[in-house]
């Protein structure tokens, strides 16, 4: 059995099918996709912390499925724009995790991404998986990976 680690960019997942589809991500779908036949090593969701109700909800929820959930604090600028960057610390668990694993599976449509999995390829021999909106996933990220997986179909909650 292969060993799988996963790493899910949620803000960036949240986002894009929200804005592509109007609906919301199956966490439960995608767990039971990338992890069929796999042995999970590692597991993780990258979020903002912002302390309402239906983000904890939802937190619970992806720590129920099997996911370590990951937080940063939610900081708003003083010109009214918002911060809550996960790459760096995605970056650094990839590179962690990869050597201990056969198989990397990030959700996520950034372009920032794509040198990571050619590195942990290239030094590990890992292979990389994409999960992301097509329209809104990054080509370079997409060609980086082994293989890309539309979230798409079953992969979203009915509206």
């Amino acid at each position: 059995m292969k060993k799988v680690s996963i790493f899910v960019d949620v803000q960036n997942i949240y986002y894009t099918t929200r804005d592509q589809y109007q609906c919301h991500f199956d966490y439960n779908a995608f767990w039971a996709a990338a992890t069929q036949g796999r042995e999970v090593v590692n597991a993780y969701a990258y979020a903002i912390h912002r302390a309402n109700e239906k983000q904890i909800q939802f937190q619970n929820i992806l720590r129920g499925i099997g996911f370590e959930v990951k937080l940063k604090p939610y900081i708003q600028r003083s010109d009214g724009s918002a911060k809550g960057d996960w790459d760096v610390g995605i970056t650094l668990d990839v590179i962690e995790c990869a050597e201990q694993s056969d198989i990397i599976v990030l959700a996520s449509g950034d372009g920032d991404f794509d040198m990571l999995l050619k590195r942990a390829y290239d030094r590990y021999q890992v292979e990389t998986e994409v999960y992301g909106v097509p329209a809104l996933t990054a080509t370079s990220l997409i060609q980086s990976a082994n293989k890309f997986i539309a979230i798409e179909g079953d992969l979203l909650l009915s509206k």
